[in-house]
């Protein structure tokens, strides 16, 4: 031996000691100076951690023994390089409570780190469509998920058939110290290739006949789900302790994430909907009494609107209260904004001149007639698709001759012209 016992007068025992009074010292001294109770200390207690850590351990304790707190078991980064923290070997050591929370960690304590209390939650997208967020709706979602093994227990194995791994004392995971160059060592925490990091060994002829060792069963559920009015795409609905279950674990949630479904007449924005209404042109002119849409419901929505309150293309109107549900208060509800487009009657509608003037003199005036200019083109509307436009390149070139450019001007008589002057 060295000589070096700097963590064996922290722990307050001698270099000689057995590792249950290192174990029992590191216990005492770790319930005295834990912040959770004494938070002026916390350095004090790193210390003890720290020397614990190398000192549980029968090889880093040797590679202490042997090289001192600044070899590779010492204070430069010790053992506890293989990834543990002051808080996880206390949890080792007390079962992963403290003050109240000492219970055992079944055959896989004995030191190994603690394992999560609470398994993962599990989401899981729902289609639904916007009838059933106005109207609400409980719906059945069939999940397949793993329990307990009902024969076994979520033991795996017959009673006292399971046993804690004695390459790794149950804890799954091994340190290994391995020579990374000239004189230079490392520790690593590997996997237990033993157990594979179960922290217990189970002879095929003992395990479970139901669940083949695996402690728990894959089994398909039914869950009924109810979506209330009012919510949302996106909206989570916890289904508290339905994911997978696992022995000694606190099973976590199944988390159902609404995904609305595109609807063909309304559309969503907070609590409002919205849609398009297509009217002819005497009704946007002469009012109209009729059931403009029917809603997510069933409802009609009948609207009076009066004669002479033109409606113009593209105007937005609401109903007030016409739309959705508020999440929890369904009582009140959002407006529904309408935008309304106009349809114009057909080329060749009016049939006489008469007509036209008959139809004349029901609507407004023309208005005054605008000064003409002196010279005037009389050009022809043409249909026109907006998509062309800027499609036409200019040909002409600014540095053309004078004589070329007399030709071209010359040229704008020919038969391409659209308009004639008066």
């Amino acid at each position: 031996m060295r000589g070096d016992s700097k963590y064996y007068d922290i722990l307050g025992v001698s270099p000689d000691a057995s590792d249950s009074e290192i174990k029992k010292a590191y216990r005492t001294l770790a319930k005295q100076y834990h912040p959770d109770k004494n938070p002026d200390h916390g350095d004090r207690f790193k210390e003890i951690s720290h020397a614990y850590e190398t000192l549980s351990d029968p090889e880093s304790r040797e590679m202490y023994d042997r090289y001192g707190e600044d070899g590779p078991g010492g204070g430069g980064g010790g053992f506890g390089g293989a990834g543990m923290t002051q808080e996880e070997m206390f949890a080792q050591m007390f079962g992963g409570g403290f003050f109240g929370g000492m219970e055992d960690d079944g055959p896989r304590g004995g030191g190994r780190r603690s394992r999560p209390r609470r398994g993962e939650d599990i989401m899981h997208s729902l289609n639904v469509s916007l009838e059933d967020l106005y109207n609400g709706k409980t719906t059945k979602l069939s999940l397949e998920k793993n329990v307990v093994c009902t024969l076994c227990h979520g033991k795996g194995g017959k009673t006292g058939a399971v046993k804690k791994c004695t390459t790794c004392e149950g804890r799954g995971v091994k340190l290994v110290v391995r020579q990374v160059g000239p004189g230079m060592m490392q520790q690593m925490q590997v996997t237990c290739p033993t157990c594979d990091g179960d922290g217990e060994t189970l002879r095929d002829k003992d395990k479970c006949k139901k669940c083949k060792g695996a402690k728990v069963v894959n089994e398909k559920k039914v869950m009924e789900i109810f979506i209330e009015k009012g919510m949302r795409d996106g909206e989570k609905i916890p289904m508290k302790g339905e994911a997978d279950q696992l022995p000694g674990i606190e099973t976590g949630d199944v988390i159902l994430v609404l995904k609305q479904k595109p609807n063909a007449v309304f559309e969503r924005k907070g609590a409002d909907l919205s849609c398009k209404i297509t009217i002819p042109l005497v009704e946007a002119l002469c009012g109209f009494s009729k059931v403009l849409v029917t809603h997510l419901d069933g409802r009609g929505i009948h609207v009076e609107q009066p004669a002479g309150k033109v409606i113009r293309p593209g105007q937005v109107m609401k109903i007030v209260g016409e739309g959705m549900p508020h999440f929890k208060r369904p009582i009140d509800k959002g407006d529904l904004y309408i935008t309304f487009e106009v349809e114009f009657p057909k080329d060749g509608w009016i049939k006489t001149g008469s007509d036209a003037k008959t139809l004349e003199a029901l609507l407004p005036g023309r208005g005054p007639t605008p000064i003409e200019p002196e010279l005037v083109d009389h050009c022809t509307l043409e249909e026109g698709d907006i998509e062309d436009y800027g499609s036409q390149t200019h040909t002409g070139n600014a540095y053309d001759s004078d004589e070329d450019g007399d030709d071209d001007i010359r040229g704008h008589g020919g038969p391409g012209v659209q308009c004639a002057q008066s």
